[in-house]
């Protein structure tokens, strides 16, 4: 079974971003999805430290320290791109007016409940930032994640253990084997990885699951 890379889950993910939208990417494996929006598209991408219009990661040597994502990692900035202070981007997440956001997660409920923010783990750092002001002010919420933890148990589970981030918020998932659909009736499987039958996808997720 040949798993999806990274940049293959952040195409996915740009695939499904349409035409107009304007887009928080979370830190981590979700900002890799700046890279892959196809140029005939506008898509005003933001970030929650205040800017929008952002653009790819720059060119090796290319880079602007005083231009960096929420994860302080260098970008660009389109033209007609704009900066602006860590409260008003704030109030734009709190106000409904991001269309979608891509998140990173632990864990992922069969009810669209998101946690990502801790593990609860002794001696874990918690890293709350803007997920939860994005969790319930985007108006879709995908996640991006890896199927499996490094134990191989699935990250989608019957109820979330960890601490919650957002409730019902998730509308779709991504992650290196699948998509899946949050839906009233269930987590719906579709774009299963080349070489994954629907009962191997079963097997390793935490609950049931319903062909697209």
């Amino acid at each position: 079974m040949q798993r999806l890379t990274r940049d293959q889950m952040a195409a996915r993910v740009a695939k499904d971003i349409p035409d107009g939208a304007v887009v928080n990417l979370g830190i981590g494996l979700p900002t890799l999805v700046g890279n892959h929006l196809p140029a005939d598209k506008e898509i005003l991408l933001h970030s929650e430290n205040g800017l929008l219009g952002m653009g790819p990661a720059p060119a090796a040597g290319e880079e602007d320290g005083d231009l960096i994502n929420a994860g302080k990692q260098p970008v660009t900035i389109k033209p007609g791109g704009s900066y602006f202070h860590h409260a008003d981007s704030f109030a734009m997440m709190r106000g409904g007016h991001l269309d979608f956001c891509v998140l990173g997660a632990f864990q992922v409920s069969q009810q669209g409940d998101l946690a990502n923010w801790h593990t609860g783990a002794p001696g874990a750092i918690p890293a709350v930032g803007g997920a939860m002001d994005l969790a319930i002010g985007a108006k879709q919420v995908f996640v991006m994640m890896e199927h499996l933890t490094k134990q191989g148990e699935s990250k989608i589970v019957p109820k979330c253990t960890y601490p919650l981030t957002g409730i019902g918020c998730v509308t779709r998932i991504y992650t290196d084997l699948a998509t899946l659909d949050v839906t009233a009736d269930g987590l719906v499987a579709r774009d299963l990885v080349e070489g994954l039958g629907f009962d191997e996808l079963q097997r390793l997720t935490g609950v049931p699951l319903k062909q697209a």
